[in-house]
């Protein structure tokens, strides 16, 4: 029996590993061979993967919370997986899927069933990872359907900014000049007043009238 590893990730500084991390401590994880990752999963070019993988050797055995905690893309899971079982000859035990501990059932049909469950688990989390983003996608796109407005609420214009954007529109300042005038950068300027003018109650009048 080699030592004994644990791998923890957490998609962003802001997550929480403490409920790996108390899984792993009482699957008897040593606290200094717990290594924690906090990146996203899309890949497997995490820093604290890397170092982890250059330090097990074979009879190893390495734990984790679950599946997805050791990447989120279907087939580099399974890439993964395969480097650390066959080519490193290291043991893995995913503690939320007691089938998947490749400890147990060492003959042909005991690793042919390991297989399985772990390409159906891997499938079945990307599907669902996929499902999520679609949905919210969708909900997105509904909300902006019915006015919703997403980011930062739009500052309000400066008590200047009417009078500044009369004279720019009459030609008689420059947008550089308008801009400085209202404390404001060109760029934001011209798209302020481009809103400006569609919303104005000139603008506004305008339409009605046309209609």
């Amino acid at each position: 029996m080699g030592n004994v590893y644990g791998y923890i990730r957490v998609s962003t500084r802001e997550q929480n590993e403490d409920r790996q991390r108390l899984a792993l401590r009482e699957a008897g994880v040593p606290e200094s061979n717990i290594c924690t990752e906090k990146q996203s999963g899309r890949d497997f070019d995490r820093p604290q993967y890397q170092r982890l993988l250059s330090v097990l050797q074979k009879d190893d055995l390495l734990y984790i919370k679950s599946i997805d905690r050791l990447g989120r893309n279907y087939e580099e899971i399974l890439q993964q997986w395969r480097v650390l079982t066959k080519e490193k000859g290291v043991d893995i035990v995913v503690l939320d899927m007691p089938l998947l501990d490749t400890r147990r059932g060492k003959d042909l049909m005991g690793t042919f069933l390991s297989d399985i469950v772990l390409q159906v688990l891997s499938f079945v989390a990307e599907n669902e990872r996929d499902s999520i983003r679609q949905r919210q996608a969708e909900g997105i796109a509904a909300a902006k359907a019915k006015g919703v407005r997403f980011g930062r609420p739009p500052q309000p214009l400066p008590k200047k900014f009417r009078s500044v954007y009369r004279r720019w529109k009459e030609g008689k300042i420059t947008g550089a000049a308008a801009a400085r005038e209202c404390g404001m950068p060109l760029t934001s300027f011209l798209y302020r007043a481009e809103v400006y003018g569609k919303t104005s109650p000139g603008a506004i009048e305008k339409k009605i009238r046309i209609l």
